[in-house]
C-alpha cells in the first residue's frame, strides 16, 4: 500500500526514514523532537548541530543512528498565527520538502508525523488535509509507501463538516439497518412462539419430494455449470479499465495500490484480492453504486447496510468523491479498513 495511515509511536516505525518535527536551531524540542532524538541517541544532536539552522518549511537530513530507520529528515513547521502568514504554504513545503530529500536518498518509504498540530497549534482538521493532499500530489509521480503517523485518537481530526456528514449517513443506514434487523428477528421469532406449535409447524411443512430429471435429459455436470458462470474479477477489471483508455498506472496509483500488486492481477486471471483492494479498484474507475457492487461482486464481496464500513464506502460514491486520501482518512476516523493493499 503507497499511503497509510497508522495509529503508533513513530519512533518505532521500521521504515527507511522518519521525519521529525525539528526547533529551527540545533536543539532538542519538545514533542515529537524529544521523543525522536531520545530513542535516536546522542549522535543525532550531533549531527543536527552540523547543519545549523532550518527554515521554515525545509528540511534537512541526518543517519538515523539508534532509530529503526536509516535516516531522520528534520523539518521545521510553521507556528498558526491564524492563517495569514502563509502557514498552509510552509505546511505543505515541510512534506514536499521531506519527500524530495527522502527520494534522493533512494528511501522506498518514510514516516510522518501530523507537522505542526502539537505546540504550534496548527488546526488539526487542516493540517491532515495539507498532508494528504502533498502526499497524494508526491505519489502520483513517484514509488515509495509513505505512513501518516499519529499517537492517538486526539492527534487526528477530520473537519468537522466532513465528520458530521460521514456520521450522519452512517447513522441514517447502518444504525438503522441494525435496529430493522433485530426487529425482524425477534418479531420472526415472536410469531413462531406464537402462532407455531412444533409439531403444527412439522406436519405443516412436509418435506419437498424430489423430482426426477426428464428422461434423456443428464443431470450438468459441474464442469457445465462453471463453464456458464460469469467474467471473474480479473477479467472485468482489466475490460473496465480498457474501456477508460486510461493507463493501468492511472488506476493503481489511484487505488492506493504499488506496480508490483497490480502486476499480480493483471498476471493471473483468477487473483482474488482482498476486499478493501476490489473496492479501491472500483472507486479507482469511479463507478456507481450499482456497478461497483457488480465488479465485487464477482470477487464474492457485498456492500450492505449492516457493515460501517460499506456504509462509509456508500456515502462516498453518493457523494461522487473516489479520493482514496479522503476515503482513508474518514475510515480511520471511525476505527475501519483502509482501503488499498
Amino acid at each position: 500500500m503507497p499511503f497509510e495511515i497508522v495509529r503508533n509511536d513513530i519512533t518505532q516505525m521500521r521504515v527507511d526514514a522518519i521525519v521529525n518535527t525539528a526547533n529551527p536551531r540545533p536543539v532538542i524540542g519538545s514533542g515529537v523532537d524529544s521523543g525522536i532524538h531520545r530513542a535516536a541517541g546522542p549522535a543525532l544532536l550531533t549531527a543536527r548541530e552540523k547543519i545549523g539552522r532550518i527554515g521554515v518549511g525545509e528540511a534537512a537530513i541526518t543517519p538515523g543512528f539508534g532509530l529503526n530507520a536509516k535516516f531522520v529528515i528534520h523539518t521545521v513547521g510553521p507556528v498558526w498565527r491564524g492563517g495569514l502568514l502563509g502557514e498552509r504554504k510552509l505546511l505543505r513545503g515541510c512534506y514536499e520538502a521531506s519527500l524530495a530529500l527522502a527520494a534522493e536518498n533512494g528511501c522506498a518509504s518514510i514516516a510522518f508525523p501530523l507537522i505542526s498540530t502539537g505546540n504550534y497549534g496548527f488546526p488539526k482538521d487542516e493540517a491532515l488535509q495539507i498532508a494528504l493532499d502533498a502526499i497524494r500530489g508526491f505519489l502520483n509521480d513517484h514509488e515509495m509507501l509513505v505512513s501518516l503517523v499519529v499517537f492517538d485518537r486526539e492527534s487526528f481530526q477530520l473537519s468537522r463538516e466532513r465528520y458530521r456528514e460521514v456520521a450522519s449517513f452512517i447513522n441514517e443506514n447502518y444504525i438503522q439497518e441494525q435496529a430493522a434487523r433485530q426487529f425482524s428477528l425477534r418479531g420472526n421469532r415472536d410469531a413462531v412462539e406464537e402462532f407455531c406449535a412444533p409439531m403444527e409447524c412439522a406436519e405443516a411443512a412436509p418435506p419437498r419430494e424430489s423430482v426426477p430429471l426428464p428422461y434423456g435429459k443428464p443431470k450438468p455436470s459441474l464442469a457445465d455449470l462453471l463453464a456458464q458462470t460469469d467474467a471473474g474479477f480479473s477479467e472485468t477489471l482489466l475490460k473496465l479499465i480498457d474501456k477508460t483508455g486510461k493507463k493501468d498506472s492511472e488506476i493503481y496509483t489511484k487505488a492506493n495500490l504499488s506496480r508490483q500488486h497490480f502486476s499480480k492481477i493483471r498476471n493471473n486471471p483468477h487473483y482474488q484480492p482482498t476486499k478493501p483492494t476490489a473496492i479501491a479498484l472500483a472507486l479507482a474507475l469511479e463507478l456507481d453504486l450499482e456497478q461497483t457492487r457488480d465488479l465485487i461482486g464477482r470477487a464474492g464481496y457485498a456492500l450492505t447496510g449492516s457493515s460501517k464500513f460499506d456504509v462509509i464506502i456508500m456515502y462516498f460514491i453518493r457523494e461522487k468523491n473516489y479520493n482514496l486520501f479522503d476515503i482513508n482518512a474518514a475510515l480511520f476516523e471511525f476505527d475501519q479498513s483502509l482501503l488499498g493493499g
